[in-house]
């Protein structure tokens, strides 16, 4: 934002220095993944940039940890690329299969996340609500308490009923994930609930609508930005998460975080850093999603940003 002509020596000051120190900030956190991406691309199995790729020289440069993503645990990775190379990789990849893993709870536990933190925050939204801070401290202290320790309660727990046991795959990693998403999810619909104009749902009250035509009428295409906006960070949540999955996923439950986490600690590779890389663009194109939503809403609910 421009300064003001009628802005005083030291506000000016200011504005710069506040830019300088907005800028070293900015640096600071994008710093490592402006390192890891050139890396990703290093042509030696290093992780450090080599000569080649500090002069520039394109042999110093390769695509191989990229392909390693796919060619990792397959039988016949040599193999020429046809339909049967590509069905080897898909069945057998050790990436790929914890893509599909991430994938799967990643999907269910943002649509169990999604429907209960829109329920959750239309209730904490109305003024009759009993005890609406307390109990909304609850549901969103999976979001405050450390992680460690909602892991630790998670695999107790799950112990106690056995839920390996309901032959219901993924089903405890679904509830942990849905369970770090909710919070997500009832404060972006909670936000969205704030600027929510009541007068609407009271007319068409009058008009005859029933409770169920008017939250879907009405109220869900006004919220529905602030739900997609919930979810987008649920799933990235679930997407990203390690510590509950190493504390109640199955051996057979390998997900991209856990996938990387046994490559960091049994065999350090630069593959590890093409996928830091994909999950970095993943997570600016979902990133880009919510806030373009974010605007959405705010002109549907006539606000205008500044």
């Amino acid at each position: 934002m421009a300064l003001p002509n009628y802005a005083s020596p030291l506000e000016r000051v200011w504005h710069y220095v506040y830019l300088v120190l907005s800028g070293l900030i900015f640096v600071f956190l994008i710093a490592p993944i402006l390192v890891v991406i050139p890396l990703s691309f290093n042509v030696e199995p290093y992780f450090t940039f080599t000569e080649k790729m500090l002069r520039f020289d394109p042999e110093g440069y390769s695509t191989r940890w990229y392909e390693t993503l796919l060619t990792f645990g397959m039988q016949a990775p040599d193999a020429a690329r046809d339909a049967a190379w590509w069905s080897d990789a898909w069945r057998n990849a050790n990436w790929i299969t914890a893509a599909k893993n991430s994938v799967i709870v990643g999907f269910f536990a943002t649509i169990i996340a999604a429907v209960l933190g829109t329920v959750a925050a239309l209730g904490l939204s109305r003024p009759e609500m009993p005890g609406r801070r307390a109990i909304m401290a609850i549901l969103i202290s999976p979001m405050i308490v450390p992680i460690i320790i909602v892991a630790t309660g998670l695999f107790f727990f799950y112990s106690s009923i056995q839920i390996s046991a309901w032959g219901v795959p993924y089903l405890g990693l679904i509830l942990a994930h849905a369970t770090l998403g909710i919070p997500f999810v009832i404060i972006t619909v909670t936000a969205t609930l704030v600027g929510f104009d009541h007068s609407l749902t009271r007319a068409a009250a009058n008009l005859g609508a029933d409770p169920v035509t008017i939250f879907r009428r009405v109220q869900m295409p006004l919220i529905l930005p602030g739900v997609i906006s919930g979810a987008l960070f649920a799933f990235v949540t679930s997407f990203d998460e390690v510590v509950v999955v190493l504390f109640v996923g199955g051996l057979d439950e390998q997900t991209i975080p856990r996938q990387m986490w046994n490559g960091i600690r049994e065999q350090i590779s630069p593959a590890i850093l093409a996928v830091a890389t994909i999950l970095v663009v993943v997570s600016i194109l979902l990133l880009t999603t919510v806030e373009l939503l974010r605007r959405r809403s705010e002109r549907l609910r006539g606000i205008t940003p500044h």
